[in-house]
C-alpha cells in the first residue's frame, strides 16, 4: 500500500489584494438556509460531486459508441481503433516515440531526437498478486468492514483481481505484453478481466508536461496548442515517479522506473468493460471535453476543485516563502534529514530524462527524511523547467498566472491542517512527515458559499476513522480499524478559515456515513463534495474501477430512492485527474499549471437529456463555476480560473475555444426545457 500521504499515488493591484484579504477574513454566518430555500438559477437545489482517481476519458470510454444524433470524441469514432480495440486505419496518429532530453538541454517539454517505438516497453504488473496475503481482505466480513460504501453486489470485488504474478514484471495477463504496436492497447481480454488490478502510470507535473509534447510549431486547426501527447511510455521508462534526488539505477532499464508502458492501456466498454459507468452515460449526459485542471497528480487538482487556483508555500503569517532547500528539517525527530523540496526537472549529466530533484519525498513517518522536489516558482524564468513550459504559453499569449515570489505546490504534499484541527506542517511528531505544505489563506468555494449562508459538506470516506488516527498509524489495515481515508484530497483540509474553527469542522468536514444519513433524512446540504477511500477510490493499483463504479452506484441509488431529493439533485461524476493514461482529445494551455488530460465527467440528474454529450470546454475550475452560477455568488478571487469566460468555438471545432484560454460551467449537460 502507499505510503500515510498517499505517496506514490497521489500525493494586481495593491487594493485588489487588500480587498482580498478582507474576504479571507470574513466570518462565515452561523446558520445556512434550507438547501430548497436558497433562490438558484436552475431547478438543481442540490449538487453532489463526486471524485474517483486516475483515469483518463479514452482510458475508459475508447470505444464508447452514442446515441443516434449525438457524438463522441474517442479512439474509436476517430478511428485509431477498432469496436474489438485492435488497430484501425488511423492507429499511426496515436504512435508513441522515444526521445532524448540530456543536462546539456535543460528541462524540454517538446525535446528532440525523437524515434518511433518499434514495439511498447512492455507493461508490467501493479497491485497486489493476492489480495488476501497483500491486502488481508480475505472474505466478505473483511470487505464489509473495512469500507461501508459500496452497492451490496460490489463488495465480491474487494476479494478478486490480483495479478498471480510477481510485482513490476511484464503483465502475462495482457494479451501480446512484450510485442505491443507503438500505440494504446486494450487492456482487458480472456486472460486480464476487467476485474483485475493493474499498475498505476506516473502522474506528476513536469512528466505530464513532456508526455504532452507541446510545441507551438505542431499546432494546427483542429489542435491549436500543439500538443501531440506521442511521449507517454519514453516518460515513463526514463524518469517514472521521480528521482527524488537520487542518482538513477545501475544498470537502468525499461523496467527501471517500474511501469513500462502501462499508461497506454484503455478499457473496451463494448465488451463489458466499465458496465455501470457505461449505463450512466447511456441515460443521462456526459462530457467528451472536461480535463484535469493541472498538470500532475491527486494533491494539486483536489486543490483545484475547491480554490479554482493553485496553491502556494506560505510563511506562518501567510505571506509567500520559500519551501525548504537543501535543508535540515524536523530537527530532533526521527524524521530528521536533509530535504529539497523545489523542482529541478533539469535531466542529471550522463542521462537521458532522469530529473536532477523530483519526487514525493523519502523517508519521513520515522525515518530520516530526503527528496521530495514538489514546487516551483513558476515567475522566475530561470528556475528549473519554468522557461520551457512559460516559453511554449507566452507563443500562445496564455498568461501563466504565477505571483512574483511564489513557490506552487505541484503534486502531493499532506495538507497544512490534521482533521482535529491543529498545524500539521509544525508537528514534530515522528509519524508525521516533513512532506507537509503550510496552512493556506486561499480563498476556496466552502468561503463563498458560508458567506452567502449557503449550506455544503465535504464527506470524505472514513474521515471519523481519522479523526480518531491522525497520523493514519491504521493506514492500509484491515476491519473496522482500517483508515484509508485521503487527507491530500480534502481542499478545505488546506485552509485555515476551516481548519482553525471548531464550529466550521463540525458543520462541513463529515463521513461518507454521514453523506448517506442525509441523503435518507432529506437533509443533504445544498452542495456536497464526496470522496471514496482509498479502497474504493478506482485509484489503478491500490484500488480497481469496478470499485468506483460500486460506489458511486450507491449513491446514485440512494439519491434516487429519495424521490423528492432527486427531483431537485444533480450528481456530477469524475476524476481528480487521468493517472497518466494517455487520451486523444484536446489540451488546451489555460496557464502555467495546466490544463491536462481530459476525463471522464459524468451528470446524473433529472435535468439531462439521456446519452447528451457535451463538446463544451471545461476543466475543475469549471465545478466552481457551475455552483457560482447556480447560486449567484462571485469568482473567488482575482486571479481564480473561474474568472476565466465560458468558451466560444467556431463550427468546425466544437472542442477548441476560439477565445482561449476560457472553460465552461457544466451547464451544457444539462436541459432545463
Amino acid at each position: 500500500m502507499a505510503q500515510k500521504f498517499f505517496s506514490p499515488r497521489k500525493w494586481r493591484t495593491a487594493a485588489g489584494a487588500s480587498i482580498l484579504a478582507l474576504l479571507n477574513q470574513t466570518v462565515a454566518p452561523t446558520f445556512a438556509m434550507a438547501a430548497d430555500a436558497v433562490t438558484t438559477k436552475t431547478p438543481i437545489k442540490h449538487v453532489i460531486v463526486i471524485i474517483g482517481e486516475n483515469r483518463s476519458f479514452d482510458h475508459v470510454f475508447a470505444t464508447y459508441k452514442p446515441k443516434a444524433g449525438e457524438t463522441v470524441d474517442n479512439l474509436l469514432s476517430k478511428h485509431i481503433v477498432r469496436e474489438d480495440g485492435s488497430p484501425d486505419a488511423n492507429f499511426s496518429s496515436a504512435f508513441q516515440y522515444s526521445a532524448e532530453d540530456t543536462a546539456a538541454d535543460g528541462f524540454q517539454i517538446s525535446p528532440g531526437g525523437k524515434s518511433l517505438y518499434p514495439t511498447l516497453p512492455p507493461p508490467l504488473t501493479g497491485g497486489p498478486s493476492d489480495v488476501c496475503k497483500d491486502n488481508g481482505i480475505c472474505n466478505l466480513g473483511d470487505a464489509r468492514t473495512s469500507e461501508n460504501g459500496l452497492a451490496q453486489d460490489y463488495y465480491q470485488f474487494l476479494l478478486t483481481g490480483g495479478t498471480g504474478q510477481a510485482s513490476r514484471v511484464p503483465d502475462q495477463r495482457i494479451q501480446n505484453v512484450n510485442n505491443l504496436p507503438p500505440g494504446p492497447f486494450q487492456l482487458t481480454s480472456s486472460t486480464m478481466p476487467y476485474d483485475s488490478y493493474a499498475a498505476s502510470p506516473v502522474h506528476r507535473f513536469y512528466q505530464m508536461w513532456q508526455e504532452l509534447d507541446c510545441k507551438v510549431t505542431y499546432a494546427t486547426t483542429s489542435n491549436p496548442s500543439g500538443c501531440l501527447y506521442d511521449l507517454v511510455p519514453w516518460v515513463e521508462v526514463t524518469i517514472g515517479a521521480g528521482s527524488n534526488g537520487n542518482p538513477p539505477p545501475n544498470p537502468f532499464t525499461a523496467a527501471s522506473t517500474h511501469e513500462g508502458s502501462t499508461g497506454m492501456g484503455f478499457y473496451n466498454v463494448l465488451q463489458g468493460d466499465a458496465p455501470y459507468f457505461k449505463s450512466l452515460a447511456d441515460n443521462f449526459a456526459m462530457s467528451d471535453n472536461y480535463h484535469q485542471g493541472v498538470q500532475g497528480g491527486t494533491g494539486a487538482n483536489h486543490v483545484m476543485l475547491g480554490f479554482a487556483d493553485a496553491m502556494a508555500f506560505s510563511n506562518a503569517n501567510f505571506t509567500p516563502g520559500t519551501p525548504p532547500h537543501n535543508q535540515v528539517v524536523a530537527v530532533g525527530s526521527k524524521n530528521q534529514g536533509t530535504v529539497d523540496e523545489i523542482e529541478n526537472p533539469n535531466a542529471r549529466a550522463g542521462t537521458n530524462n532522469w530529473y536532477t530533484e523530483d519526487g514525493y519525498g523519502n523517508g519521513g513517518f520515522g525515518g530520516p527524511a530526503s527528496g521530495g522536489g514538489t514546487y516551483t516558482n513558476c515567475s522566475d524564468p530561470t528556475a528549473p523547467g519554468v522557461s520551457a513550459v512559460v516559453t511554449y504559453l507566452q507563443a500562445f499569449g496564455v498568461n501563466p498566472n504565477c505571483a512574483p515570489g511564489h513557490y506552487y505546490l505541484l503534486n502531493n504534499y499532506n495538507p497544512g491542517y490534521f482533521g482535529d484541527g491543529s498545524n500539521a506542517y509544525t508537528d514534530n511528531n515522528d509519524n508525521n512527515t516533513p512532506f507537509t505544505i503550510p496552512p493556506s489563506n486561499l480563498r476556496s468555494i466552502g468561503d463563498a458559499l458560508n458567506n452567502k449562508g449557503i449550506s455544503w459538506a465535504y464527506y470524505g470516506d472514513q474521515w471519523n476513522a481519522y479523526l480518531g488516527d491522525k497520523f493514519q498509524l491504521n493506514y492500509g489495515t484491515v476491519g473496522k480499524k482500517s483508515d484509508q481515508y485521503c487527507n491530500i484530497c480534502n481542499p478545505f483540509q488546506y485552509e485555515s478559515s476551516i481548519m482553525t474553527d471548531l464550529n466550521q469542522r463540525a458543520a462541513h468536514l463529515k463521513d461518507t456515513a454521514d453523506l448517506y444519513q442525509d441523503i435518507q433524512n432529506g437533509s443533504l446540504p445544498a452542495v456536497s463534495y464526496v470522496k471514496p477511500s482509498g479502497w474504493v477510490d478506482g485509484h489503478p493499483a491500490s484500488s480497481k474501477l469496478n470499485l468506483f463504479e460500486g460506489f458511486v452506484k450507491k449513491i446514485v441509488d440512494e439519491v434516487q430512492s429519495n424521490k423528492a431529493l432527486w427531483q431537485s439533485t444533480a450528481i456530477l461524476i469524475t476524476f481528480d485527474e487521468g493517472g497518466g493514461y494517455w487520451d486523444s482529445g484536446y489540451v488546451q494551455a489555460v496557464d502555467f499549471f495546466g490544463d491536462g488530460t481530459r476525463i471522464p465527467m459524468i451528470a446524473v440528474s433529472p435535468f439531462t437529456k439521456p446519452g447528451h454529450i457535451s463538446h463544451v470546454y471545461n476543466d475543475h475550475a469549471s465545478v466552481v463555476k457551475f455552483i457560482e452560477a447556480n447560486w449567484g455568488l462571485a469568482p473567488l478571487t482575482g486571479r481564480s480560473r473561474d474568472n476565466l469566460p465560458n468558451p466560444r468555438v467556431t463550427a468546425g471545432n466544437p472542442y477548441a475555444p476560439v477565445n482561449s484560454p476560457a472553460i465552461g460551467d457544466l451547464m451544457d449537460l444539462f436541459d432545463f426545457q
